[in-house]
């Protein structure tokens, strides 16, 4: 009896001792569980362009929405299209739980054309996408251009004279919607486009404006404010239709017998290193905002359209667009 006593007391020790060691590890689960902080998000051109649009409109929506617990404050870090901030991430910010960076198809160009040179897509984690948003060609409100045939016409006979300038480097996103659209113009020798790189598409626009250059390629959202004051007149939208409401009198090249389609896709990355709970979290408070009617309606105020892929699947497409426009850029000669 004396023995079943002891076994007994023994097995009642031993398990309150698990109990309390299992305890222990669930509170310690608990306690490495991500808690956000101060928030960022690096927009990685300076203020205007659309990387700048998507970081202050979405973290402003994830605030109002209670996605965040304080506001995401942004930090505009212009180089290198892009390639600054990434390379910052990788190197010195890879385990910063707190960081997200704008990223679009400007962003999978260059990586598809090596541009961020050392680093690839892989380091990083992909997090999420809002919307996309199409690409216009257009012109300040003086220019003798009025037609997309017009502009081509005038590339066709006199290339070195029209300068195109877009917010990204030499072979990145808005040059390729330039050399998309002029393809299919019937321009066969690209190579004499001239386009001229600024950091970011507000200060394209305002060299346009000013007139140093005569054409401007880059996407509606990063616009609207100088298609208001009516410092921009657009010739083609790089859509397969009409965008809906106020936008729906921008016409598209299609229509103009000019087969071209340029979507440039918003949304996220982090750090490669950002632990599970903090890429769970980051990943779902994209996902909110972007099926949000909140989000719906900034959306529709600033030309684009639904385009909500979340972690795993954003990844994909990602990866998916690194292999198409490398397949481009090979075809004009942008890549080897």
């Amino acid at each position: 009896m004396k023995k079943l006593i002891l076994a007994t007391r023994r097995h009642l020790l031993f398990g309150a001792t698990a109990a309390v060691l299992c305890a222990g590890l669930l509170a310690a689960g608990s306690a490495a569980a991500f808690e956000p902080g101060n928030l960022e998000c690096i927009a990685p051109a300076n203020p205007g362009g659309g990387w700048d649009f998507t970081c202050r409109q979405v973290g402003k929506t994830m605030y109002e929405l209670k996605k965040t617990p304080s506001p995401v404050q942004v930090t505009n870090k212009a180089g290198g299209g892009g390639a600054v901030a990434f390379a910052e991430v990788v190197a010195k910010r890879n385990t910063d739980n707190n960081l997200i960076v704008a990223a679009s198809s400007s962003t999978t160009t260059r990586l598809a054309q090596g541009q961020y040179a050392g680093f690839t897509a892989d380091q990083v984690r992909w997090l999420g996408s809002v919307g996309t948003d199409y690409g216009i060609i257009a012109v300040a409100k003086s220019s003798p251009y009025t037609t997309l045939s017009d502009l081509m016409n005038a590339i066709k006979t006199s290339p070195g004279k029209i300068a195109v300038g877009g917010g990204s480097a030499v072979g990145g996103w808005d040059h390729l919607k330039v050399l998309i659209a002029a393809k299919a113009a019937g321009i066969t020798n690209l190579r004499t486009i001239k386009y001229v790189a600024f950091q970011g598409g507000g200060e394209a626009v305002t060299q346009l404006i000013g007139d140093h250059i005569q054409a401007f390629s880059g996407d509606v959202s990063e616009s609207l404010g100088f298609l208001e004051s009516g410092d921009l007149r657009v010739l083609a939208v790089l859509a397969p239709e009409r965008l809906p409401g106020a936008l729906a009198d921008l016409p598209t090249a299609k229509e103009q017998g000019v087969d071209a389609i340029g979507t440039n896709w918003r949304g996220f990355y982090g750090p490669g290193k950002m632990s599970e709970d903090a890429y769970a979290y980051w990943s779902q408070a994209i996902h909110d905002v972007a099926t949000s009617d909140e989000w719906k309606k900034v959306m529709a105020d600033n030309g684009m359209v639904p385009f909500a892929l979340s972690g795993p699947d954003l990844a994909q497409f990602v990866s998916k667009q690194i292999v198409e426009i490398q397949d481009i850029s090979r075809e004009i000669g942008l890549i080897k």
